[in-house]
């Protein structure tokens, strides 16, 4: 950390920014944050999911970063009183880094978010993104299907987008017409159609997924079910011979059931066109170098924490599950078939990866709780 506060200190706002932008690609940083304080101004860096405060700088640097950022990402210069967003990108090695910038007025300034998107972290194949093997396999029937809603949910931050990708990257090359609709299009995938929201001119997942069905689709991906007419709508075109991936906001596999049918999609519509839901965590990995020892060690920031993996936990729709469904069982029920099954939690399968040493129950706990 000693030598990242060096590289960092005593630079003007071009320098620091791309020096900046070289460690944070080299580190694998998701996201960069400006904190404006009364007399100073703090960089965070989220690592691996977790956020860290680098370096503190004085506001006279702070404003001549800003600037670079502002011009960068074609923001108003002169504006500091309402929120803005931009986007840039820098070169690194072979490829160029996208960065999404989000500003925020606050009392001692703008506060800004620097989201990087590298390409190089995009589209992962299924079989490298550490799911079990039980998982896995069910993942690769499940893709194989004609038609059906196959969901992904979790918390922001989840991994949800990198799942998406990685089945979606399955249907490539086989023929098919595939589009997704995406809040934003964070990553390229050659060999098919993205659009993007834009809701500045009213065009929503909604309105989007109806035009998209006019496209004579095989293959759809809707970034997030938000309303009850997307749902449906999403509903409805896995029943006309669509296959159609999404992402959905819930805490579990099986709380997704629920959230679906409180939307008001109807029973009797929702329990034929849902194939399977697998909800998913990010843990952290015990550091090679160190083995987790307390105080950590330099390659892991003194964490004992080094890289990430998928948690998972994967919800298949059988004819038992789809009656439970048609007859608008509780929450209770539907996990209590579910358990009879063979289906495993997220806990229950993160105390199998304690066991193995390659995370911890600490870790577990604090993404399951």
């Amino acid at each position: 950390m000693e030598n990242i506060k060096t590289l960092l200190e005593g630079k003007s706002g071009d320098e620091f920014l791309t020096n900046l932008h070289k460690v944070s690609v080299e580190q694998g940083i998701s996201d960069l944050h400006f904190f404006p304080r009364s007399d100073e101004v703090e960089l965070g860096w989220r690592q691996d999911g977790m956020m860290r405060t680098v370096i503190t700088m004085n506001h006279d640097l702070y404003t001549d970063i800003v600037r670079r950022i502002k011009f960068s990402s074609k923001m108003s210069l002169n504006v500091t009183n309402i929120p803005q967003d931009g986007e840039y990108s820098f070169p690194h090695e072979d490829r160029d880094v996208k960065v999404r910038v989000s500003s925020l007025p606050s009392k001692f300034g703008e506060v800004f978010t620097l989201r990087l998107l590298d390409p190089k972290k995009g589209i992962v194949a299924l079989e490298k993104l550490g799911f079990q093997k039980d998982i896995e396999a069910e993942l690769k029937d499940l893709v194989e299907m004609p038609n059906g809603i196959i969901l992904v949910t979790g918390p922001t931050g989840s991994g949800k987008t990198t799942t998406l990708y990685s089945l979606l990257s399955t249907q490539v090359g086989k023929g098919k017409n595939i589009i997704t609709l995406e809040d934003p299009i964070e990553y390229k995938l050659d060999g098919i159609v993205q659009s993007q929201i834009d809701h500045r001119h009213k065009y929503t997942f909604a309105l989007g997924l109806r035009a998209i069905l006019r496209q004579d689709p095989d293959v759809i991906l809707v970034g997030e079910i938000r309303d009850a007419e997307t749902a449906k709508t999403a509903a409805d075109a896995a029943l006309t011979g669509h296959l159609v991936f999404a992402t959905l906001h819930t805490n579990s596999a099986i709380e997704s059931i629920p959230r679906l049918l409180s939307m008001g999609i109807d029973p009797y519509l929702l329990a034929p066109a849902l194939r399977g839901i697998l909800a998913q965590r990010l843990v952290r990995k015990t550091c090679t170098k160190c083995k987790g020892k307390e105080g950590g060690c330099d390659e892991c920031f003194e964490t004992g924490y080094k890289g990430r993996l998928s948690l998972p936990e994967l919800l298949t729709i059988d004819k038992g599950m789809r009656d439970l469904i048609l007859g608008n069982a509780a929450q209770k029920d539907i996990e209590a078939y579910a358990k009879k099954q063979g289906f495993r939690t997220m806990r229950e399968r993160g105390e199998e990866l304690a066991k193995t040493k390659i995370t911890t129950m600490e870790e577990i706990a604090r993404v399951t709780a």
